[in-house]
């Protein structure tokens, strides 16, 4: 049975949530401790979560991806782009977006694993550029996206939280149960750990890194495309600003619920947890300028629990 410190460290941020929230609840009753807000807080946020999960694969066995927005990015504009300048249908501007998400897969995987360039650096480029494709497609923001994608992303579901939300949740599980009850799951942490006795050992490093880089960009454009529907449109400036974020999130949900390792049920509850404290200083007044800081200051200190967690699980 794990002892109070063994636990304290694994489910320490969900007492510090706990926490925030009878905070500001006391702070602002009337406007934060609302079903109305808690709506809000969980629905708004369906993609970030979607593209932190997204970060966890590559994150996992040692490799950064920061061409997730980039990813998103290009779905985002494709989907608004094809269906409503071009007058395209709108499962055909979705299977635009995903085919996007390959493309810039493969891009990452060939200067990754066969040129072999270190993926912060590739990654970062290739982030760059399909940015800046975006702009290139369209550069301005677009209104009127396809009704139907926005009745499955915007609608009411369960509980009367939006469809996206749950989207969010159905790979909140699915990641869960790959991570914690396949082979696959156990190798993603092998490889991450140490590649070449991962090799030794018979894991197939390189189609584990290959398939993480690959799932990454799909699952950050279909983030994309859920996300044209949620804000009924699309932009060229819109992406760029979850990097940060899903960062932070993934850090930080490193520190908890398996401290010292990468996990998908820490990276939900973190991704709330930031938002929580970001809607609560929002209502207190603290706008603009607080979203940065918060997300900046988060993803120092979450890299830095991260690590510490790490060490004392190895050192067990």
């Amino acid at each position: 049975m794990p002892g109070p410190a063994e636990l304290a460290d694994r489910y320490g941020i969900l007492v510090a949530w706990v926490a925030i929230i009878a905070l500001f609840a006391v702070l602002e009753p009337n406007t934060f401790f609302t079903y109305a807000n808690l709506r809000i807080v969980l629905g708004t946020q369906a993609v970030l979560l979607i593209l932190a999960l997204a970060l966890l694969l590559p994150l996992t066995v040692g490799d950064f991806d920061l061409s997730v927005t980039g990813a998103l990015g290009i779905a985002l504009i494709l989907t608004g782009y094809l269906t409503i300048i071009r007058g395209w249908p709108i499962l055909a501007a979705i299977a635009a977006a995903l085919a996007s998400g390959v493309v810039i897969g493969l891009v990452n995987i060939f200067f990754v694993m066969v040129i072999r360039v270190e993926s912060i650096v590739v990654t970062l480029g290739s982030g760059t550029l399909w940015l800046g494709v975006g702009y290139g497609i369209w550069g301005a923001n677009i209104s009127g996206v396809d009704n139907s994608l926005v009745a499955v992303t915007r609608d009411n579901f369960i509980f009367d939280f939006p469809y996206a939300f749950w989207y969010g949740v159905l790979l909140t599980v699915v990641f869960w149960y790959l991570y914690s009850f396949t082979p696959l799951g156990r190798y993603l942490y092998f490889v991450g750990a140490n590649r070449q006795v991962s090799r030794l050992s018979g894991i197939p490093v390189d189609a584990i890194r290959a398939g993480s880089l690959m799932a990454s960009a799909l699952v950050s454009s279909i983030a994309g495309i859920i996300l044209a529907g949620v804000i009924g449109g699309s932009g060229p400036n819109i992406a760029a600003g979850y990097l940060l974020p899903a960062f932070a999130a993934v850090f930080l949900g490193a520190t908890a619920i398996s401290p010292g390792r990468f996990n998908p049920l820490g990276t939900f509850v973190a991704v709330y947890f930031l938002i929580t404290g970001i809607t609560g200083l929002q209502l207190l007044g603290f706008s603009g300028w607080v979203e940065d800081v918060f997300y900046g200051a988060s993803l120092v200190l979450a890299v830095a629990l991260s690590r510490l967690a790490s060490r004392r699980r190895f050192a067990r």
